[in-house]
C-alpha cells in the first residue's frame, strides 16, 4: 500500500528509466522530453505531492484543457501525451500498484487531419533554380525528386549509390534528438523495415550532380589537409571541412531560402508529399507512389509491400525528369 503513495510524477519517473533499455535513442528522446519537461513539470506545479493513487481522470482531463487552452498545444501533441501517461498507468495496474487505469476514462481531443501544403511543377523549377550552389540544393532534389525524408537525405552515403546499375539504394538514417538538453545525432541502418529499404533509379541529372559534388569534396580535402574531418568521407552530405550535415540544418536552412527568394512558405518534408502529388498527376499508381516513397500503410498487412518490378520504378522517374534542374 506504501508503494502505491509513490508521488504521480515520480513514478512516471521511474516508469521511464525502466523503459529506456527497452526504446531505441529517438523514441526514448521523445518519452524523456514528453515526461520530463511537460507532464512532470505540470504535475508538480499545480498538483505537488499528487499520490499515484489519488490520481483521477479529471486531473488528467484538466491537464490536457490546460495544455490546449493555455499554452496552445495541439490536440494531435495532447494524444502523445495521452499515450506515454496511458502506457505508464498501464504499467502501474499490471504490477498492482493501482486498481484501474484513470486515463481509460478522459476524453481525448479529436486528432486532425494533416494537410500538407505542396509545390506544383511551376513552384519546383522556381525552387530548384534558386537553390543551385546552395548547400541546400543535394537536400531539395532528394525530397522534391525523389520524396526522401530528412533522415533519408542526411544518410545517404557513397556505397547507396550504384553508379554502374544506375540505382540508389535508401538503407541508412542519421537523425538528431535532444537528450537531457543535449543534442546527439543517431545513425541507423533501416534494413528491418521492408517499406523504407528500397532502391530507386540514378537519373543522369542527378548522377552529374553526385559527380560534381565527389569531386568536389576530394578538392575540398586537399585544400584543408589536417584540417578536414574524415569521420564521415563515407556520407555523401558534409560541409566544405567534411562534417555531416545535421537534420537540424535543413530544417532551419530550408525556410530561410524560400524567404529570401520570396516563394511559398512550405516545410522541408513537403517536399515529399509534391514528389507524391507530381507523380500521381503524371499517372503513377498509389501502389507505385508507396514504393517510391517507402510509404508503410498501417491499415494493410505487410505483403502488402511486393517488389514491383524495377521497369515502374523507371516508368515513376521519368515521370517527373522533366522538372528536374538542368545545368
Amino acid at each position: 500500500q506504501d508503494e502505491a503513495k509513490i508521488p504521480f510524477t515520480a513514478f512516471m519517473l521511474d516508469w521511464l528509466e525502466m523503459m529506456k533499455p527497452n526504446l531505441d535513442k529517438p523514441t526514448y528522446a521523445s518519452y524523456s522530453f514528453c515526461i520530463k519537461s511537460k507532464i512532470v513539470v505540470y504535475f508538480d506545479e499545480f498538483f505537488p505531492g499528487l499520490a499515484l493513487c489519488d490520481l483521477t481522470p479529471k486531473h488528467i482531463q484538466d491537464y490536457y484543457t490546460y495544455e490546449m487552452r493555455e499554452r496552445g498545444v495541439s490536440a494531435n501533441t495532447v494524444i502523445h501525451r495521452h499515450a506515454n501517461i496511458h502506457k505508464a498507468l498501464k504499467y502501474a495496474v499490471k504490477i498492482g500498484l493501482i486498481n484501474s487505469n484513470p486515463s481509460d476514462r478522459i476524453e481525448r481531443p479529436k486528432k486532425e487531419k494533416f494537410v500538407g501544403s505542396i509545390y506544383n511543377q511551376e513552384e519546383l523549377e522556381q525552387l530548384f533554380e534558386v537553390v543551385k550552389g546552395d548547400p541546400i540544393e543535394l537536400a531539395v532534389i532528394l525530397g522534391a525528386f525523389y520524396g526522401l525524408r530528412r533522415s533519408e537525405v542526411v544518410g545517404l552515403k557513397w556505397n547507396a549509390i550504384d553508379f554502374k546499375q544506375k540505382t540508389i539504394t535508401i538503407r541508412h538514417t542519421v537523425t538528431q534528438v535532444t537528450l537531457d538538453g543535449k543534442s546527439q545525432i543517431i545513425q541507423k541502418d533501416r534494413t528491418k523495415t521492408k517499406s523504407s529499404y528500397r532502391s530507386l533509379p540514378l537519373i543522369p541529372p542527378f548522377e552529374e550532380l553526385l559527380y560534381r559534388l565527389k569531386a568536389q569534396q576530394e578538392m575540398n580535402r586537399k585544400m584543408c589537409g589536417k584540417g578536414y574531418c574524415n569521420d564521415f568521407r563515407e556520407y555523401i552530405y558534409v560541409n566544405e571541412i567534411g562534417e555531416l550535415i545535421k537534420p537540424g540544418y535543413i530544417t532551419q536552412h530550408f525556410p530561410l531560402v524560400l524567404k529570401k527568394n520570396g516563394l511559398r512558405k512550405i516545410r522541408f518534408h513537403d517536399l515529399r508529399h509534391s514528389c507524391a502529388s507530381l507523380l500521381y498527376a503524371n499517372g503513377v499508381s498509389l501502389k507505385e507512389i508507396q514504393e517510391w516513397l517507402g510509404h508503410s500503410d498501417i491499415s494493410t498487412t505487410s505483403n502488402i509491400y511486393t517488389h514491383l518490378d524495377f521497369s515502374s520504378k523507371i516508368a515513376s522517374a521519368n515521370a517527373i525528369i522533366s522538372v528536374f534542374p538542368t545545368e
